[in-house]
């Protein structure tokens, strides 16, 4: 049985692969092991996990936003999600982002080591500190129906923050789309130098990095021709920073 412990269907199995293999059902297997004491340890729940279930909203929010990811302005929908990131022979930290649907801007981020609520609570509370003055009472806040997006401390800080909540379908991941094209485009860039770091701080950098870039230097055709900051101010005071002209998505010719 090669060392490990197993269950009465792993000793089915196990038994199958003899080089004459043994055939026994498991009603037996499960009397045999019952009458010589043999068991097998359960891995045990995470805690975590169960506490975090334990204060999910009972009720989850509507999908208020229903794909209208850029029909109402800067800063009045914010998508967000978590993504896994792996490095340094298959360690795996989490990061967990706040985006501007309409001026595709990063607002705020959170890399972490665990997938504790904490980490996602911190993203928000980034969030307000840094761009609080630039949000309204009809912000909205779009999410998947992640554990960590209906735990009570999660929309008491929407709450708190004067967010409106919203939330894609169950597995309907285009009702949060353009977060998940941001990952999808994010580790085209990264994941090759992800993989290549050894510790959970040269992971930190990689992204910090690449979140500078992103929304400073990754020009996009449909933003007209501007980064995601560069448009967000463009958009706010009507000052175009191009030379005049340039402030279409297509050439004329």
């Amino acid at each position: 049985m090669h060392g490990y412990t197993k269950g009465a269907r792993g000793i089915q199995m196990a038994l199958l692969h003899f080089d004459e293999p043994v055939i026994m059902n498991l009603k037996k297997i499960r009397r045999l092991m019952k009458k010589y004491g043999l068991t097998c340890p359960i891995r045990r729940p995470n805690p975590y996990r169960i506490a975090l279930r334990e204060n999910m909203l009972e009720k989850t929010p509507p999908n208020v936003l229903d794909r209208k990811f850029r029909e109402f302005g800067p800063r009045k929908v914010l998508l967000t999600d978590i993504t896994y990131l792996f490095y340094a022979n298959h360690q795996v930290c989490y990061l967990s982002t706040v985006k501007d649907a309409f001026t595709k801007e990063l607002l705020s981020y959170q890399i972490s080591q665990n997938l504790k609520e904490k980490f996602v609570l911190d993203t928000f509370r980034q969030l307000v500190l840094i761009h609080g003055k630039t949000l309204t009472k009809d912000t909205l806040v779009h999410s998947d129906q992640g554990i960590h997006y209906k735990a009570k401390k999660f929309n008491e800080l929407m709450e708190d923050s004067n967010l409106i909540r919203s939330m894609s379908r169950k597995a309907t991941c285009w009702d949060n789309a353009p977060q998940e094209s941001f990952f999808g485009h994010m580790k085209d860039k990264i994941d090759d130098r992800i993989a290549e770091c050894k510790t959970f701080s040269q992971v930190t950098k990689v992204i910090m990095e690449y979140m500078n870039y992103y929304n400073h230097y990754r020009y996009q055709w449909d933003l007209a021709k501007l980064a995601s900051a560069e448009y967000y101010d463009y958009c706010t005071t009507g000052t175009y920073p191009l030379p005049k002209g340039n402030n279409k998505s297509q050439n004329n010719d």
